[in-house]
Order: C-alpha cells, then sequence, then structure tokens
C-alpha cells in the first residue's frame, strides 16, 4: 500500500499544473543561486536551451530514443538547489507517464535521451511549478532532477 500511495505521490509531483499569482518571491534565474556541491550543477557545463531550461547528459544511453509527447519509463530523483529532495523514485519502480503530462522541463528535458541514459535537468520555475507553492516545493523554485531513462513506449 505504501508503495502504491508513493508512486501515486511521484506521478502526482510530476504532472502539469498551471501557476498562478500567489505573490511568492525568490530567484527565476538559475544563475542567481548557489546550487548545493552534492549536486554537481556546473551551469557553465551544461547546455541551455532557448526556454531556459539546462541539461547535461551525464550517461548517453545505446536505446530507443524518447520522442516528444509518449510514454516513458524514468528513475529520478529531484532536489531544491539547496539539496533538499523534492521526490525520489530510487528504492521502488521506476515510474511511467507521458510527456504530455508533466510539467515544462521535463516535456522539454527528456525527448532526445536513450534508453540506458542518465540526464541531469536544472529547471527554473517557469518551466516547473512557477509562483505557487505544490506540495513541499516552495513557489519560485528552481529544480534540479537526475533521470536514468529505463524505457519508452
Amino acid at each position: 500500500m505504501n508503495r502504491l500511495v508513493s508512486s501515486a505521490t511521484s506521478v502526482a509531483l510530476l504532472l502539469l499544473v498551471a501557476a498562478c499569482d500567489s505573490g511568492a518571491t525568490g530567484p527565476k534565474d538559475p544563475t542567481e543561486l548557489e546550487f548545493d556541491p552534492a549536486l554537481g550543477v556546473d551551469l557553465s557545463q551544461m547546455t541551455q536551451t532557448p526556454s531556459g531550461l539546462y541539461y547535461q547528459d551525464l550517461e548517453v544511453g545505446t536505446g530507443e530514443e524518447a520522442q516528444a509527447g509518449e510514454f516513458v519509463t524514468v528513475h529520478y530523483t529531484g532536489w531544491l538547489h539547496d539539496g533538499t529532495v523534492i521526490d525520489t523514485s530510487l528504492g521502488g519502480d521506476p515510474i511511467r507517464f507521458s510527456l504530455n503530462s508533466v510539467i515544462q522541463g521535463w516535456s522539454e528535458g527528456v525527448p532526445g535521451m536513450r534508453v540506458g541514459g542518465k540526464r541531469k535537468l536544472v529547471i527554473p520555475p517557469a518551466l516547473g511549478y512557477g509562483k505557487d507553492r505544490y506540495f513541499n516545493i516552495p513557489g519560485n523554485s528552481t529544480l534540479v532532477f537526475d533521470i536514468e531513462l529505463v524505457g519508452v513506449g
């Protein structure tokens, strides 16, 4: 039962939510943040997309490539920039979901990965949960995710 609740919470955490203006303040640009060294974030070594997403392949996979909008199965851990864990699938079963049903940072950051690959994403608030608190994620949070692509389709 706990595993079912954990999986449901994990999927809920990843679901796209509309951001409302709650008046939350904080840095909206990842370059303004000091990342916990344990996260291994070096923005100067990452690729930045036009939308502001940063990504870095930690290990390039050799399997099938994930495409925009399709279902993927992943293991992941997500943190706030200060190193606070916000969610993880490690220690349980990998999570399967559609890339159409997650935050924009994931919809943009996962396609192009190959099965077996590992990628780090740094997701600014505009591509994550925006200005509002979302469960244990404060408004205007920059998120860091390590993702391992386990399967596609």
